[in-house]
C-alpha cells in the first residue's frame, strides 16, 4: 500500500525527474573532471603499470567466463585474483604519498559531490511535501533556494555518517564475496552464483536498513519544521512498524536495481538517464508517505485524491 502510494506521488511529481536530471548532469561534468585531473597526476604511474592490466584483465574476463561456466578459469581466478592484488599492492606501497594524496583528493571530491546532489534531492522532498500537503506544485528553483540552509544542515551531517556506513556495507560484503568461497573445496559456477548472492542480497538490506533508520529524519524537518539533531533523534524513535517500513524499501530497493539494471542492458546505458533519477525521487516519496502515515496525516497521491486507509476522492 504505502510503496504503490509513493509510486503513484513519484509518476505525479516526474517532472522534478528532469530537473535533478539537468543538475546532476551539471555537477557530474564538474566533479567528474576534477576527479579525472586528481587522478591523472598522482595515478598515472599505477594506472599505465602491466599489474593494473593484469587486474582489468580478470576483471573483465570474469561475466564472460562465469556465464560460460568455464570451471577451469574460475578454479584459477581463485588464486590468480588475490595474486594479482597483491602485485598491485606492492606496487602502490612505492607510491605511497602520490596515492594517498590521490585517495584523499578522491574521497573529499565524492563528499563534496553528494553533498551538492544532496542539496537538490532535498529540493525534490520539500516539492514532492508540497504537493502531498496541500496538493500545490512548487518550482525546483523555489524549493530549491528556499531550503538551501536547512539542506546543507542536513547534507553536513548525513554524508559522512551515511558514507562510513556505506564503506563498511561495502567491506562486508567484499567478505562475503571473497569469503564465502573458501568454505567449498572447489570454485565452480554454483559456488560464485551463491557468493553474488549472498553478497546482492547482503547490500541491498544494509541499504534498506539504512533507509527504513533514516526515513523520518527529512521528513521530519521539511514537514514537521524540525532541526537536523532532533529529525534524527524523531527518525530514530519510529520504531513502530519497523518491520514495515523495513519491508517497503527492502523490496523498492530490490526493484530499484531490478529496473536499473534491465534498462541499463537493453537500452544500452540510455535508459538510465531517467531511472536513476527516478529511484531517488521514488525512495523520497516513499520516506514521506512513511512519515505521513505514522503520524496519521492525510495525504494527497495526485490531483484531487487524498489517500487513507482506502483511497478517496475530492469533489
Amino acid at each position: 500500500m504505502r510503496l504503490r502510494n509513493a509510486f503513484r506521488i513519484a509518476t505525479d511529481n516526474f517532472s522534478n525527474v528532469y530537473k535533478q536530471l539537468l543538475y546532476r548532469l551539471i555537477t557530474g561534468i564538474i566533479f567528474f573532471s576534477l576527479t579525472y585531473v586528481i587522478l591523472w597526476y598522482g595515478l598515472r604511474m599505477i594506472t599505465g603499470s602491466a599489474e593494473m592490466d593484469r587486474l582489468r584483465a580478470l576483471v573483465g574476463d570474469f561475466i564472460p567466463n562465469l556465464f560460460t561456466g568455464n570451471a577451469d578459469w574460475l578454479t584459477s581466478f581463485r588464486t590468480e585474483f588475490p595474486a594479482a592484488l597483491k602485485d598491485l599492492g606492492t606496487l602502490i606501497s612505492r607510491y605511497g604519498g602520490d596515492v594517498a594524496g590521490s585517495v584523499v583528493g578522491v574521497c573529499l571530491m565524492y563528499l563534496v559531490a553528494r553533498f551538492c546532489d544532496g542539496l537538490s534531492v532535498f529540493a525534490v522532498a520539500s516539492s514532492v511535501n508540497d504537493r502531498m500537503s496541500s496538493c500545490s506544485r512548487t518550482r525546483f528553483a523555489t524549493a530549491y533556494f528556499r531550503n538551501l540552509g536547512k539542506a546543507a544542515l542536513y547534507e553536513l551531517v548525513y554524508v559522512p555518517v551515511s558514507f562510513v556506513y556505506d564503506v563498511a556495507s561495502l567491506a562486508l560484503c567484499w567478505l562475503l564475496f571473497f569469503y564465502t568461497p573458501s568454505l567449498f573445496s572447489s570454485l565452480g559456477v554454483f559456488t560464485v552464483t551463491l557468493s553474488l548472492c549472498l553478497t546482492l542480497t547482503a547490500f541491498v538490506c544494509l541499504e534498506a536498513l539504512k533507509m527504513t533508520l533514516v526515513s523520518a529524519w527529512m521528513p521530519s524537518m521539511i514537514a514537521g519544521g524540525e532541526g537536523v539533531r532532533k529529525g534524527l533523534r524523531t527518525s530514530f524513535r519510529s520504531v513502530g512498524g519497523f518491520a514495515g517500513r523495513f519491508s517497503d524499501f527492502l523490496v523498492a530497493i530490490y526493484l530499484i536495481v531490478a529496473v536499473n539494471i534491465a534498462l541499463g542492458v537493453f537500452t544500452f546505458g540510455s535508459g538510465l538517464l531517467l531511472s536513476v533519477p527516478f529511484s531517488f525521487l521514488l525512495l523520497a516519496c516513499l520516506q514521506f508517505v512513511c512519515y505521513f502515515e505514522d503520524n496519521d496525516r492525510k495525504y494527497y497521491i495526485g490531483s484531487r485524491k487524498i489517500a487513507e486507509r482506502e483511497d478517496t476522492d475530492i469533489g
